[in-house]
């Protein structure tokens, strides 16, 4: 790594610690931690656009495409993930993180410990492909063939991710379907189109950035991995559906009939 890209990638985390401080201390005094999920999304935002404004001179425009790509995408789910906590309140998985801390007066250290400090330095890590690339490109760095390529990746994620959040959102409006499953639209192909979606979008954005150079592929690469672990073997699918055949009858044959990851045609049966 070009030791000119060092300082810019130290001031964003700087920028991030001292942002998750001051957002750990709201968390300490209203007792809740789930905005965090908005901070996810939104953080990755503000290093993309962080990374943009540190290019000395003008922007090339394989930078200004993928802080682009990043900043819609973070004010999207920022946005989509802020309103769900207001609507919903305190997110289960975080109280019951959380709960016995919180009943022991270790709230606040429980917080940092595992949420916020542990947050700020994944977030980090996944932004990798946004910054590097970014900082890699000041002008004229036109998009090439991979840039392109990621950019259609990127809106093939965003539809998916949007209309699935969207969808999801209709189906639990209505309350004619408390404890059944979602299968139309796009939650007949995958379980999970918006996870789905989310991987698209950042291993778009990682592909753009592969446009700058080999090593800010292979520097960047660790970004859209460890999304996509999280995603499939960690804390998106097997976290949420744990427990899921218990609170919805229905479950189980949606498993056995629909795609858990990849959108594909369905099992008959």
């Amino acid at each position: 790594m070009p030791d000119a890209l060092l300082a810019p990638l130290l001031l964003n985390a700087a920028i991030l610690a001292a942002g998750m401080l001051v957002l750990w201390r709201v968390a300490v005094k209203i007792g809740d931690v789930s905005f965090i999920d908005a901070v996810w999304g939104g953080g990755m935002g503000v290093m993309a656009l962080a990374s943009w404004l540190h290019l000395p001179g003008e922007a090339g425009a394989r930078a200004s495409l993928i802080a682009g790509m990043a900043m819609i995408w973070a004010a999207r789910l920022a946005w989509h993930l802020y309103t769900r906590w207001r609507a919903h309140g305190e997110d289960p998985r975080y109280a019951r993180m959380l709960g016995k801390a919180k009943a022991q007066g270790r709230f606040a250290d429980a917080a940092l410990k595992f949420v916020f400090a542990p947050q700020a330095l994944l977030l980090f890590i996944t932004c990798l492909p946004a910054q590097l690339g970014i900082l890699a490109s000041p002008a004229p760095a036109p998009p090439g063939a991979l840039a392109l390529l990621g950019a259609a990746l990127w809106l093939v994620g965003m539809v998916f991710e949007a209309v699935g959040d969207a969808q999801l959102s209709a189906f639990r409006a209505d309350p004619a379907n408390k404890g059944k499953v979602l299968s139309t639209g796009l939650w007949r192909y995958t379980r999970h189109p918006n996870y789905f979606g989310d991987a698209c979008v950042w291993w778009g954005i990682w592909l753009a950035a592969a446009d700058a150079g080999v090593w800010v592929a292979l520097a960047s690469l660790i970004g859209p991995l460890f999304l996509t672990f999280t995603l499939t073997r960690w804390s998106g699918k097997p976290l949420l559906e744990k427990g899921m055949e218990e609170r919805r009858p229905g479950y189980r044959a949606y498993v056995e009939r629909t795609s858990g990851f990849v959108p594909w045609w369905p099992k008959r049966g």
